[in-house]
């Protein structure tokens, strides 16, 4: 039987809505839209770079609780309210995925508060031991 579990961040969102941060289903790991908020205070920076910096340290913390890093992930989306917030955010997306190359796509679309500039969500991999 494939392994299957839910990683929680600990974010009100998660309860309130009825979602995980991340599945386990086997060697695959999603993580579900990841916006800037710090889920430990349940603050967020007005900056989208700044979204954009804590967005990626909020999927190493749930990619880390699977058992993998950024280097396994194959599929990445990134969406946002506004295009011109895109280019701003590149240092950050590739200092995260510039060695990794995966897949990726852009969006523009509302997202939930009007506050999150930023949510991104990816797909990794777990090396087979």
């Amino acid at each position: 039987m494939t392994e299957r579990r839910a990683i929680l961040s600990g974010s009100t969102f998660e309860e309130q809505i009825g979602y995980a941060r991340a599945v386990v289903d086997g060697d695959w790991v999603h993580v579900s839209g990841t916006t800037g908020f710090d889920y430990a205070t349940m603050t967020i920076p007005e900056d989208v770079v700044a979204q954009a910096e804590q967005c990626v340290h909020n999927i190493e913390a749930a990619l880390t609780e699977a058992k993998c890093t950024l280097a396994d992930v194959v599929r990445v989306r990134y969406m946002l309210p506004e295009r011109a917030n895109f280019e701003p955010c590149w240092p950050v997306l590739r200092r995260a995925f510039g060695d990794v190359r995966p897949a990726a796509t852009m969006l523009v679309c509302g997202l939930a508060d009007p506050r999150m500039k930023i949510e991104i969500e990816v797909y990794a991999r777990r090396a087979v031991a």
